[in-house]
């Protein structure tokens, strides 16, 4: 018989807000493109807790908080991941890139690489965005981004809900920057 346990809360070694904001991040920057659902930005503010993202941009229709719904899945990330609204998505991909981010659409397009085929250099400072959960990134900014990134998918459904496309992104960008 094992004598494996759960830990407790107390036992996770968790940090406070004031911490984490003094914790060093990774070079990642989480952009929603139009995200509609709540449920989605509160559980990408919560991963890019657990990943020491950089900051989320949240652009268009993506709700912001403070809201109820968004911090059920949150969990009080909106408090410790720094983030920020722009409205319009171009405007917002197009200051990252003077602060020399390379630009990285999460998007089933003619131009995508599979994400474990794509080189992660240490170097580099990365945005990702995740588009809006019907339409996906906006046709318009399309020409902006250095490079599109898909997951492979063989089952039969092509498309994965926004939050869990952004926690499998933002896992293996973490992974190979941290």
């Amino acid at each position: 018989m094992s004598s494996t346990k759960k830990l407790k809360l107390e036992e996770l070694g968790r940090i406070d807000v004031e911490t984490f904001k003094k914790t060093g991040k990774i070079p990642l920057v989480v952009v929603l493109d139009n995200v509609r659902s709540m449920h989605n930005v509160g559980a990408v503010f919560r991963t890019a807790d657990a990943f020491l993202v950089k900051k989320i941009i949240l652009c268009g229709i993506t709700p912001q908080p403070p809201h109820r719904e968004i911090h059920k899945a949150a969990l009080g990330a909106t408090e410790s991941v720094d983030w920020m609204y722009e409205k319009n998505i171009s405007d917002a991909i197009q200051n990252l890139k003077k602060e020399n981010y390379q630009i990285i659409g999460i998007e089933q397009t003619s131009d995508s690489v599979i994400i474990s085929d794509h080189q992660i250099n240490k170097q580099e400072k990365y945005a990702l965005v995740l588009g809006n959960e019907v339409d996906g990134l906006t046709d318009e900014a399309l020409p902006l981004y250095d490079t599109f990134l898909e997951i492979p998918q063989l089952g039969t459904k092509h498309s994965l809900n926004v939050s869990v496309c952004g926690g499998i992104v933002m896992w293996e960008f973490f992974k190979n920057l941290k």
